[in-house]
């Protein structure tokens, strides 16, 4: 029923209806809902991977954590093309051309398998030499080389898997990708707990039990979340391709070849996206060679920092999700003001949201590093850091959820080189200069003032920019 709903306030978009505020405000709700959920289960999944490892040592901890930037640096650059793939096919939709977000979605498959067989291969090719490059001790290169290999050679699949789930979140529905999300989360628990550990007494409600285990640590993490990944997939596929009514393609006759034009308006989108990511995802490699000289605790206490502070600014990703859907569809409706009209009631929601957020981390930083590591100083450490970001959160938001707009409106050339010249200009040098004497915190207060002054230029952006002009076929 609540799914019904929804979807005729969506479709109320494409067929020219009128909304009221209370409708508007629903709607959004109602869309960043379950993308808020899914996206706290995605980072309770990092959160969980970084807890299991990180209780087997600093060593190990730090090994996730070095390779975590350049992994990042691989899903943006493979993200580009499928992300212009969504934008068109959003566009599409709201214009009610169902059959030609169908044909979108067959040749965007083929793209995703290629770049993700593409990216994998280059995962694998690099992966002896990364740890080193990246500035690893002896100590822990080798569980990083594993990690990152591991992980690196699922990428086809996840590939797959997060172009179908973007394809479902154009169309309007983001509860069906939300839920495999959430169900994703609780299968990497399970195959965490089976692999990472060897087979050990444990001890649950007064009850003591032998728990099986492969023991096979830094690489059990990496396999758990790899299978994890693929049993998501499978049904998340399934749905797009046989369930969706404005995508599903069984039945349909159509060809998968990718368009030449096709492929020139999704890169035209994307290619702004993949050049941000992949010069954001150097600027992270560039942060983490700060951060690694400054030893394995810092290493430690920085990567787990990270993930914990997940937790707090996943929400706004999850409300930006709503903001570029429901943007791409009135761009593509031709109805300009109610995307303006979604795009402050959005933008405001993260902030407030992620302003609670902010607060809780603040408050609970302690408990949240304890929960990830058993060693004080990384504890000690990480939470003194997370409570100097705390007070970045609302701005934060500003930046993400405006960012998701601008996305759904196929804008992308302007906020990216807004969030390149917030990241090189003012985060990495300030970080560098106050590591020298601040140590870690002084690459944290470094981000924090960065994400602040981020916040305000998107904010400045999305009220004076002219961003709702639909790109050019």
């Amino acid at each position: 029923m609540t799914e019904n709903i929804t979807q005729k306030l969506v479709s109320r978009i494409r067929t020219g209806g009128s909304f009221t505020r209370s409708e508007e405000l629903a709607l959004v709700v109602r869309l960043s809902l379950p993308a808020i959920v899914a996206q706290i289960a995605a980072v309770m999944m990092q959160y969980i991977d970084a807890a299991m490892v990180g209780n087997l040592g600093a060593v190990e901890a730090a090994a996730v954590g070095l390779v975590a930037s350049t992994t990042w640096l691989f899903w943006g650059l493979g993200s580009a093309g499928l992300t212009g793939y969504t934008v068109l096919a959003s566009h599409r939709i709201g214009a009610r051309g169902y059959r030609a977000a169908r044909s979108l979605l067959r040749q965007g498959f083929v793209v995703a398998l290629a770049t993700g067989l593409i990216l994998g291969g280059a995962g694998l090719a690099i992966s002896p030499f990364l740890p080193e490059f990246l500035g690893a001790s002896s100590e822990v290169a080798p569980e990083a080389r594993v990690y990152f290999a591991l992980y690196t050679a699922a990428f086809p699949i996840f590939f797959l898997s997060a172009f179908a789930g973007g394809m479902l979140r154009a169309s309007g529905n983001i509860r069906v990708p939300s839920l495999l999300s959430v169900l994703m989360c609780l299968e990497d628990v399970v195959f965490n707990f089976l692999l990472i550990f060897p087979t050990r007494e444990v001890q649950f409600a007064g009850l003591s039990f032998m728990a099986p285990g492969a023991g096979l640590g830094v690489a059990g993490a990496a396999i758990g979340t790899v299978l994890a990944e693929f049993l998501t997939a499978l049904p998340m596929l399934w749905f797009v391709c046989t369930r969706s009514p404005e995508l599903r393609i069984r039945g349909e006759r159509g060809r998968f070849r990718p368009e030449a034009a096709r492929l020139k308006q999704a890169f035209r989108i994307g290619i702004p996206i993949g050049c941000q990511h992949t010069v954001m995802c150097c600027a992270q490699v560039a942060s983490t060679m700060i951060v690694a000289p400054l030893g394995t605790v810092a290493l430690a206490a920085n990567s787990l920092a990270i993930t914990a502070e997940g937790l707090c600014y996943m929400p706004g990703y999850g409300i930006a999700d709503a903001a570029s859907s429901l943007t791409g569809q009135c761009i593509g409706a031709r109805r300009p003001a109610l995307a303006r009209r979604f795009a402050y009631l959005t933008v405001g929601s993260g902030i407030a949201v992620m302003t609670l957020m902010g607060a809780f981390m603040y408050a609970a930083a302690p408990f949240m590093m304890g929960l990830m590591s058993n060693v004080d100083a990384i504890i000690d450490l990480g939470s003194s850091v997370l409570r100097i970001e705390a007070f970045a959160e609302p701005m934060f938001a500003a930046s993400i959820v405006a960012y998701g707009v601008f996305m759904g409106a196929g804008d992308t050339l302007a906020p990216c080189l807004m969030n390149l010249g917030s990241m090189w200009l003012v985060r990495i040098p300030a970080a560098w200069l106050l590591s020298q004497s601040m140590g870690l915190r002084g690459v944290w207060i470094a981000m924090c003032g960065e994400l602040i002054l981020r916040g305000l230029i998107f904010l400045a952006r999305l009220r004076f920019g002219n961003w709702q002009k639909e790109p050019r076929s």
